[in-house]
């Protein structure tokens, strides 16, 4: 990918950074010579979304993002914001994509005030496509280098916007895949929202218990086992994939008594 903004004259010994306007302008002609009108529409359909659609693939995605961290490597922080906004600002699925992947490739940039913009991204993605990659890739390790947005997650945590609840359970995932961070916090906020019936908090619950219980199982066990009866079939299916045997057997039966007449929770099966 290349523009004129961002080629030097042979008599200059630096380049001028480019605009955030022109680099938006070469990403979206790279995103409109890969278009796919035949994928296109299966895409929309596929995430119930609103959006326009390219039909571009990510990995064709993630090759335009790799040419701009070769040609604007020197990016700074004022210049990724103004690129991200300019790309989100219209309703095309791989330009809002784009900037959640360049969000991604450039996230040591970000600073703590920036978790505003990220809340906003969350609160107008409505779709896991986007909110997920901002909720794991982006927003987790912003808060891991600045641990006072902890506080943000707490407040994310009981938002009207299941959107931004489930954002602040994965947010906490990758320190707990690598067998550390606040299983704690996970904990409470999981604890908290383990009867709601949206599919994409019983599903994330799950994604994180999974995830955790790889290095963790016993952790993981003694924590679900005496609220299986209360979580969903997708939370249970998901949550005991890493533990042993025993353990998954121990948990789907007290998920399932839930379901028999007389059993723990008195619930008819969800």
């Amino acid at each position: 990918m290349t523009s004129s903004a961002s080629r030097s004259s042979p008599s200059s010994t630096e380049a001028r950074p480019a605009r955030p306007a022109a680099i938006a302008a070469a990403i979206d002609a790279e995103l409109r010579r890969h278009r796919n009108p035949v994928r296109a529409p299966a895409e929309k359909a596929y995430l119930k979304s609103d959006l326009e659609f390219l039909g571009v693939g990510l990995p064709a995605m993630r090759i335009i993002i790799g040419g701009v961290k070769r040609q604007h490597g020197g990016l700074d922080r004022q210049g990724l914001v103004a690129l991200v906004r300019t790309l989100w600002g219209q309703p095309v699925f791989e330009r809002r994509m784009m900037a959640v992947l360049l969000l991604e490739a450039f996230q040591p940039l970000l600073r703590p005030a920036d978790i505003a913009l990220l809340e906003r991204l969350i609160r107008q993605s409505k779709t896991w496509a986007f909110v997920d990659e901002l909720a794991v890739a982006i927003t987790g390790p912003l808060v891991e280098r600045a641990p006072e947005l902890l506080r943000v997650l707490d407040r994310w945590a009981e938002d009207d916007d299941f959107w931004l609840r489930r954002s602040a359970m994965l947010a906490l995932l990758r320190p707990l895949r690598r067998g550390v961070g606040d299983f704690r916090r996970f904990a409470r906020y999981a604890d908290r929202m383990l009867e709601e019936k949206e599919f994409f908090i019983r599903k994330s619950i799950g994604w994180v218990l999974r995830e955790t219980g790889k290095p963790q199982p016993d952790m993981v066990y003694a924590w679900l086992l005496p609220r299986a009866a209360r979580a969903s079939g997708v939370t249970v299916r998901e949550a005991v994939k890493y533990l042993s045997s025993a353990q998954r057997a121990a948990v789907v039966a007290a998920h399932q008594s839930a379901k028999r007449p007389g059993g723990a929770s008195g619930r008819a099966p969800r």
